[in-house]
């Protein structure tokens, strides 16, 4: 029997993943692009997915292609074909399906980006046997997935798990969907690099080690840099980093009140600090807990996947949805 090989296309606010996924999960070949930025029209980002699936296509025999995946950054309806919002994105009710179907020879599936990495850890990574289980993802901002009993939960309206955009701090940081206070405007990528940029504008000197490090230039500032210098002891980094896993054990401690999953994943690109954001997430997911001391409480793990879960995820969603 020839490969059933299927192409997942990971489309975050700052960079279009590709890869060619087998039925182990590997990936043999990769494109990458960066995302349009949002102010483009919408075709722009579709031409981008083209060029990323015919590139991929190049390193294998299209005949063992089944399925194209794409995995997007926003609000997916209950159609898994249109695009509905899509804060770091100009997708407003964009028929993404639709628009790729007609430029790609193959079946295509479109799912919410975080639907796709839960669904990767789920069946090649951390989650593997666990029946209840939320993936959060942590990076431009915040995603997430419930999975329950092997099935990938997407709401009524096919918009569940978008726990970036429930209210924690009540007329807090304006988000970019619109409202206040959001969960991702205080645990994610952009939180951080905000957090200690404003640090260094302001002319603090707790971050003038960073900011010397940066050649003097807080623009250059990335969420990167800021867990590589961690890593390598520097304190601000380091408690810059804690403050956002504080804030990652509070949401999760609601996420926990509502769905009382066995496994929290916490995945994405803020998850590359590990134990330095894990650690004190699980110290404020246990001070939060509604009734702590008295319920079980659910394990906080890193995904194994990394920044690969998206486009994996993606491809077997495509792939399964082949049969």
């Amino acid at each position: 029997m020839s490969p059933r090989l299927a192409i997942g296309i990971d489309i975050g606010g700052t960079k279009v993943a590709g890869g060619v996924v087998d039925e182990s999960g590997a990936i043999l070949h990769r494109a990458r692009r960066d995302t349009p930025h949002r102010s483009t029209s919408p075709s722009v980002v579709e031409d981008t997915i083209v060029e990323a699936v015919d590139e991929l296509l190049r390193h294998v025999d299209p005949d063992e292609v089944v399925a194209v995946g794409i995995g997007a950054a926003g609000f997916v309806a209950a159609d898994r074909a249109t695009v509905v919002f899509a804060p770091h994105l100009s997708w407003r009710n964009e028929p993404l399906h639709d628009a790729l179907s007609a430029r790609i020879r193959y079946p295509v599936t479109v799912d919410n980006d975080a639907n796709a990495a839960a669904w990767a850890e789920a069946t090649h990574g951390a989650a593997q046997g666990e029946s209840h289980v939320v993936v959060i993802t942590l990076g431009t901002g915040i995603g997430g997935a419930l999975i329950v009993d092997g099935q990938v939960q997407r709401g009524r309206h096919g918009i569940a798990g978008e726990f970036g955009h429930m209210q924690i701090v009540p007329n807090g940081m304006r988000c970019e969907c619109g409202n206040r206070g959001c969960w991702e405007q205080y645990a994610s990528g952009n939180a951080l690099v905000r957090e200690t940029k404003g640090m260094m504008e302001a002319g603090s000197p707790v971050v003038a080690d960073l900011l010397a490090r940066l050649g003097g230039d807080p623009g250059a500032l990335t969420g990167p840099f800021i867990t590589e210098a961690a890593r390598e002891g520097d304190p601000t980094a380091r408690e810059l980093i804690a403050d956002i896993g504080t804030w990652l054990g509070v949401g999760m401690a609601n996420l926990a009140a509502a769905f009382d999953p066995g496994l929290f994943v916490v995945g994405g690109g803020v998850s590359a600090a590990d134990e330095m954001l894990l650690a004190p997430a699980r110290n404020a997911f246990r001070k939060q807990l509604p009734g702590r001391g008295y319920r079980p409480e659910a394990r906080i793990v890193r995904a194994v996947l990394g920044s690969d879960a998206g486009l994996i995820g993606a491809a077997e969603l495509a792939r399964a949805g082949r049969g």
